[in-house]
């Protein structure tokens, strides 16, 4: 089993990025899973762009991307990816699109094909808080998704695919009073069962509870 876990270099005036740190933190090796860490640019495109290359290189079966969602108490799952880029803040390489397609060809959203309610399940089940996203947003978090989720229908048909949202670490808020943080090793661990528990999941069907709950 080969699973590729992407994450993002800081952006926004930010210093650091925790999914770049969480994942670099990983092992490259989860019982018998072989994990490859990439970390993508925060620029539209150019972060699908290297994506592709390693799916092509790696031949993953597994596609798991992760990103900070600043603000938001606890990893959020996310379910769905919608095809437009409309970006409140530039990327980082100045670009701003507004309502843009992510891919012309491509469908209006693409859910995600990990099996989130499971993921939220075993997670909660490990004291680490968790829920069900309904929204990615319009960044580049939403477009790395959408342009994995794409890639999985019209290129590599067997890889599953979804996108994980992570807090703000300690780090991060020592200068914005009552923002919630998550721990790194508390995101560390959350990865760690998110990899083992698709893994298990593959080509398998998700749990079936309810999950509607965050937005």
């Amino acid at each position: 089993m080969r699973i590729l876990i992407t994450g993002f270099d800081s952006f926004g005036g930010e210093n650091i990025n925790p999914s770049n740190l969480a994942i670099n933190k990983l092992p490259n090796k989860l019982k018998n899973i072989e994990i490859k860490k990439v970390t993508l640019p925060t620029v539209f495109k150019e972060s699908s762009a290297i994506l592709e290359e390693n799916i092509y290189s790696f031949n993953p079966h597994i596609v798991i991307c992760v990103g900070q969602a600043g603000g938001r108490d606890k990893i959020t799952v996310e379910r769905v990816a919608i095809n437009i880029d409309d970006a409140r803040i530039a990327d980082n390489k100045n670009n701003s699109p507004i309502d843009e397609p992510i891919r012309k060809d491509g469908e209006t959203a693409y859910f995600s094909t990990l099996p989130i309610k499971a993921l939220v399940a075993e997670l909660t089940k490990n004291n680490i808080p968790a829920a069900i996203s309904n929204t990615a947003g319009t960044f580049v978090c939403n477009h790395i998704m959408y342009e994995t989720l794409y890639l999985s229908k019209t290129k590599f048909n067997n890889i599953s695919a979804g996108f994980i949202h992570i807090p703000y670490i300690r780090e991060q808020v020592k200068n914005k009073p009552n923002t919630p943080f998550m721990e790194l090793e508390m995101i560390i661990d959350a990865l760690k069962i998110i990899i083992e528990t698709s893994a298990e999941f593959y080509q398998r069907n998700d749990i079936k509870i309810t999950g509607g709950y965050e937005h």
